[in-house]
């Protein structure tokens, strides 16, 4: 296989709050016996990992740092009469979830859709406190949070080809998934893939997503990811 290993560890809040954030996502655990995801940035480096262990928990995931420091946790609600909820909190927490995430079931208005983000009881903050982003008051969203059709970002596209969008509520694409592209011939297939994020979104959230799609849609899911 064509090197996908990282140069050496980077912090995941060095990224650059002008630039997008353009990462290499190897949909493979480094450790042993462990399935998961492993994510480097465009120098090679390591900035996030995720180790589960064959035998684990399947419905909870913890997205680590290049250090293995818990960024964000991220449960699996399953509901019996509609679509699974998955529900994500800070570093290992276990109260008052960020946002949460729903699969799109049947949409007649956007087929394209796949899942939408909505805020949490964490408060309304999805974007993460790295610095990137905006900066600016939710002020005006705030007012919307107890209509059912609020939802921070919408998910579209599909992820079984990695082509997916990640849009805003104002329809502002904040995060892509692409095909990795050939080396000297050589393919990388779904497991290695592009994750653009832009400065509006925290690179770590945009992960968390890729995570919860992967949950959704993967066929590995039945794996035990």
């Amino acid at each position: 296989m064509t090197k996908v290993h990282p140069n050496s560890s980077a912090s995941a809040s060095g990224f650059d709050k002008q630039q997008s954030a353009v990462l290499t996502v190897w949909n493979k655990s480094l450790l042993f016996n462990c399935t998961g995801f492993t994510v480097f940035d465009a120098r090679g480096n390591l900035v996030f990992r995720v180790d589960n262990y064959v035998s684990g928990n399947k419905d909870e995931i913890v997205l680590m740092d290049a250090a293995g420091k818990p960024l964000l946790t991220i449960r699996r609600k399953r509901l019996s009469l509609v679509a699974d909820t998955w529900l994500v909190y800070d570093g290992e927490t276990m109260a008052n979830p960020r946002f949460s995430v729903k699969k799109r079931q049947g949409s007649l208005s956007n087929s394209k859709s796949l899942a939408q983000v909505s805020p949490g009881s964490g408060g309304n903050q999805v974007q993460g406190n790295t610095g990137r982003g905006s900066g600016k008051s939710n002020t005006d969203d705030n007012n919307n949070i107890n209509n059912k059709k609020f939802f921070f970002y919408e998910i579209e596209g599909s992820y079984a080809q990695r082509c997916c969008a990640i849009y805003d509520n104002k329809r502002s694409c904040v995060a892509e998934i692409r095909p990795k592209e050939a080396i000297g011939g050589v393919a990388f297939g779904v497991d290695v893939f592009r994750l653009i994020v832009q400065p509006e979104l925290d690179p770590s959230v945009a992960m968390a997503l890729v995570i919860i799609l992967d949950q959704m849609f993967s066929s590995k899911r039945f794996s035990g990811f």
